[in-house]
């Protein structure tokens, strides 16, 4: 019941915020979009973290072209992982979330790489549904930094999860088979 509350209470919260933020800032130009962005990640992460979901859905499992990263390497992600090298985002991540080469670790990890990878993909349909609606109010060119900050701040996570996952999987199932002998 208490987990429905908060559930519930987090929407409310977001639903509120995004409706002052549309009238206090506007729905034009970089604030908004950086806003708008960070705001719904704030609110989808205490979401998410509440939630606690099992990720069964097949949407998660690796597809034969995903194993070898090349797609994703040719949608630059290894250009996008230096750049969260550059900012410190991964050095603050691997501190706050560190791992262990134990098999509890890296389950979890990969667990953590399916609530992100939800999380960023519920961030970038909202922020899809507002660059709509940006664009018939306000023009194409008012929507653009809706558009670049969400393939920056979501879409890119989305693939550097899906890139990761595999990756993840197979140290698991060598782990599995290195204590299993």
């Amino acid at each position: 019941m208490q987990k429905k509350i908060i559930l519930v209470l987090t929407i409310l919260a977001t639903v509120i915020a995004t409706y002052w933020l549309i009238n206090y800032v506007g729905m034009r130009g970089f604030l908004f979009a950086w806003s708008l962005n960070f705001m719904l990640m704030m609110f989808v992460f205490k979401f998410t973290e509440t939630l606690k979901a099992e990720y069964t859905s097949p949407y998660y499992k690796e597809k034969n072209w995903e194993k070898t990263g090349k797609i994703y390497e040719y949608l630059g992600i290894n250009v996008f992982r230096k750049l969260l090298v550059l900012i410190g985002w991964e050095k603050l991540n691997k501190k706050a979330n560190p791992v262990n080469k134990n098999q509890e670790s890296l389950t979890h990890l990969e667990y953590r790489t399916k609530q992100s990878e939800f999380g960023h993909l519920l961030v970038f349909v909202i922020v899809l549904g507002f660059n709509i609606v940006v664009i018939f109010n306000f023009g194409l060119t008012e929507s653009v930094w809706l558009l670049v900050l969400n393939i920056l701040l979501n879409v890119y996570p989305i693939l550097l999860q899906r890139y990761n996952r595999p990756r993840l999987n197979r140290a698991i199932k060598l782990h599995k088979i290195r204590t299993s002998q």
